[in-house]
């Protein structure tokens, strides 16, 4: 069995995590820390696990395998310093801290986005997984990056579920604001956008430019990416290129049919959707946010690095009604 600790496990990535691992067939949690809850019930903060596990929140790593660090934005690099951790014990990091600087402390931290660099991450001992939008804003444009054909600036809209702004209640985030609004925040600013232009720029080996208008959503969960430039190829050729490109990937598919959110949400599945229109290329993206988006693609890394099949304990049901 698979050892595994959680660090800072009481926000929603962490709740995600406890739901996958504790019916993952080959892991075991061995630790859940956290600087805020110690002593309380993972089952007392993540009210859905009642009956599922009797872990505690503590302070002790208890020599983990691997170590999952969903801690705030810019808070990895401070648990490393801090705590002993084994060169053994591989890391996996669902914040920013190792996105665009990859080494610390003696490790090299792979951007983990795993249908860019599926080989890559199975040879990989530290992981940086990816953002949420720069997921799902990436499955639409590797194909693309990797036969060079991102000739021009690449436009996004994108919209996130109220759980993309992580748990701590905000004045965007409470029931009262969000609910039937919606509005653009960080315009042409967001934190994701640097990871997605170094990672498609180094795939198509040459920059992208990539224009972001996030979204928030008056709904919970989910991303829903409108992403497009313009076209080289016909509509055709680019549905193939797609259905080729994504055809070993056993969560990212190519529809024919137009896609919507609901048939992604709960799992770790990733939908597109190709059409050419008035000499542009648009793509639809969704994705879970908090689990393609997050602590699945994390789990689908650790499957990889531990040498398991990638779709190991996570064959989730979607929520399509």
């Amino acid at each position: 069995m698979i050892r595994a600790a959680i660090a800072g496990g009481t926000g929603y990535t962490g709740g995600e995590l406890f739901r996958i691992l504790l019916n993952h067939p080959e892991v075991q949690i061995v630790a859940a820390t956290t600087t805020s809850s110690e002593g309380t019930p993972v089952a007392s903060v993540h009210r859905d696990l009642i009956g599922e596990t009797d872990l505690c929140f503590g302070t002790q790593l208890n020599d983990p395998d691997v170590i999952f660090l969903c801690l705030g934005h810019g808070i990895s690099r401070e648990f490393l310093d801090t705590h002993e951790i084994s060169p053994d014990c591989h890391i996996i990091d669902l914040g920013n801290d190792f996105r665009l600087d990859p080494d610390y402390a003696g490790r090299h931290f792979l951007y983990g986005l795993t249908e860019a660099c599926r080989d890559e991450v199975a040879k990989a001992h530290d992981i940086a997984n990816p953002g949420c939008f720069a997921t799902a804003i990436q499955l639409a444009l590797l194909p693309l990056a990797q036969e060079g054909l991102i000739r021009d600036e690449v436009h996004v809209t994108a919209i996130t579920g109220s759980t993309g702004a992580g748990k701590k209640p905000g004045e965007t985030t409470h029931f009262s604001w969000r609910d039937n609004n919606l509005s653009i925040y960080k315009l042409f600013t967001h934190q994701h956008l640097g990871e997605i232009r170094k990672n498609l720029s180094s795939i198509a080996g040459n920059e992208v430019k990539v224009n972001f208008v996030p979204l928030r959503g008056d709904f919970t969960r989910g991303i829903f990416a409108s992403v497009y430039t313009r076209a080289v190829l016909t509509e055709e050729q680019y549905r193939d290129l797609f259905d080729a490109y994504y055809s070993a990937s056993p969560f990212v598919f190519h529809s024919n049919e137009p896609i919507s959110l609901k048939e992604v949400v709960n799992t770790n599945k990733g939908l597109l959707h190709v059409e050419l229109h008035d000499g542009y290329v648009h793509i639809a993206s969704v994705i879970d946010n908090l689990v393609k988006g997050a602590s699945g693609q994390a789990v689908q890394n650790m499957n990889l690095i531990f040498g398991l099949p990638e779709t190991t304990g996570l064959r989730l049901k979607p929520s399509a009604f």
